[in-house]
């Protein structure tokens, strides 16, 4: 992905809907006067939001493939509707029938939530290619204190007009604010020549479901969701009746909420310090210790032990889980050796190291096919001083004559042979007579530049 200015305009539309998307984590606000307006029974009323987060762990499953095929607009604009339309619709459920409420509200609520929320972080990270962390930072905070939104407006609707006015209003809330936002969002423009395909390493999904890699974190999310899931849609009741004042349980929610948003902000900074493992580690003992606290808490240690648990519960989520990367390891390595013991020159190491790295990380250049257009780049005949092709950073790879006439680098047919040797035969072309010219280095350097959204600066070295 090239690296991006940053739009301003995508930050703003992802905090604001990521503001209006955090029910799951505030059911509990909304919990008893649902049971009040609707006649619901507490299980009832447990099992509407037992099928709004399955609803939306469903939904960020499809929404991801929406997005991959449409885009974030198309995806959010979904949400938008869903989101929207199912908290209208709820305000129209006659009393006492849960299961039209499960259908009307809890299904669309999820789904829509998991199409706005995964949409407007994923469409901000590209555009933050380069400053993913204030990407993630600015929309994760607006989510944790999605919570304290929620409690407020809630607390003050339905205190006032009824649970079913509140449905209705907050509706038109999420249709105006999350349609207005989803109208603004898009891609980065793709620059000229950048390919549309995938990356020829990224796995299939039927593949990438059987990997330990996402079983392991499959086993992370859901031992470290019940900590805090177990406990919000009852948080209002449990802190009564553990000694906190009636008036100050709501509290619960709202401080919860500014906890989950520092959760977001501070546990990703420090993965990036001591790396994300630690962290993980740590998050998981702190939701343990939490959940043990929390058991026994009375009065005002409820609401600390809840925020604990809100903390880390959402800073854990925030955390992306690193895959290793044994062969990535093994080439540096080797690499390191030759520029340490070996009199190749460092150019043509580093070239040859920065073509393999794209590789393993799944942005594989093309050197025997036109990375545009997909023609086969033929050298026969040719002599290695003669012109052959093109190089295009952005489009990944080598280009025909055609497609690389508008400004790519222009390459000899020897050149060529040697990208086509690298990737073949990777560390060993450099015991064979070879040279990597200035001019392709620096192509190389940038389409690596391009891909990792950062600067290479240790390259001005060699």
């Amino acid at each position: 992905m090239p690296k991006q200015n940053g739009n301003p305009k995508i930050l703003a539309a992802g905090a604001a809907v990521q503001l209006l998307t955090g029910i799951p984590a505030a059911w509990g606000v909304f919990q008893k006067p649902v049971m009040a307006q609707y006649g619901f029974s507490r299980g009832q009323a447990m099992l509407s939001f037992a099928i709004l987060v399955a609803g939306y762990g469903i939904g960020c499953a499809i929404g991801g493939f929406v997005q991959d095929q449409h885009g974030p607009r198309y995806a959010a604009l979904w949400g938008t509707a869903l989101l929207g339309g199912g908290s209208m619709g709820a305000a129209l459920v006659p009393q006492g029938n849960a299961a039209l409420f499960f259908l009307v509200y809890s299904i669309p609520a999820g789904v829509g939530s998991a199409f706005l929320a995964p949409a407007v972080l994923a469409c901000a990270q590209k555009w933050y290619a380069s400053r993913k962390g204030l990407a993630t930072g600015v929309s994760g905070a607006a989510m944790g204190l999605s919570g304290a939104f929620l409690t407020v407006f809630v607390g003050f609707v339905e205190n006032r007009w009824g649970m079913r006015v509140c449905f209705a209003a907050l509706g038109v809330v999420v249709l105006a604010v999350c349609g207005a936002s989803a109208a603004v969002l898009q891609n980065p423009p793709q620059p000229a020549g950048q390919p549309n395909a995938k990356a020829e390493n990224d796995l299939p999904p039927h593949q990438m479901v059987r990997t330990t890699q996402y079983r392991l974190c499959v086993a992370g999310v859901a031992l470290a969701a019940p900590p805090m899931l177990l406990f919000s849609p009852e948080i209002l009741t449990i802190a009564a009746d553990r000694g906190l004042p009636e008036q100050w349980a709501p509290l619960c929610v709202a401080v919860g909420s500014a906890a989950s948003a520092a959760g977001r902000l501070l546990c990703p900074a420090a993965s990036d310090h001591w790396g994300r493992k630690p962290v993980l580690y740590g998050v998981y003992a702190a939701l343990a210790a939490g959940s043990i606290g929390f058991a026994f808490a009375q009065g005002w240690w409820v609401l600390a032990a809840y925020c604990v648990l809100t903390c880390f519960y959402s800073g854990g989520a925030a955390v992306q889980p690193a895959q290793e990367n044994e062969r990535l390891f093994l080439l540096l390595l080797r690499a390191l050796a030759y520029l340490s013991y070996d009199t190749v020159a460092p150019r043509r190491v580093t070239a040859v190291f920065l073509m393999g790295m794209m590789s393993l990380l799944g942005f594989r250049p093309q050197v025997g096919r036109c990375a545009q257009c997909g023609t086969p780049i033929t050298l026969d005949g040719r002599a290695d001083d003669d012109y052959a092709a093109y190089f295009g950073a952005q489009a990944g790879g080598v280009l025909c004559e055609h497609c690389g006439a508008g400004g790519g680098v222009r390459l000899t047919a020897g050149e060529v042979r040697y990208l086509q040797a690298i990737m073949r035969r990777g560390l060993e072309t450099l015991s064979e007579a070879g040279e990597c010219s200035d001019v392709l280095f620096g192509a190389l350097r940038q389409m690596a530049q391009e891909r990792l959204g950062v600067q290479i600066r240790s390259e001005k070295l060699l």
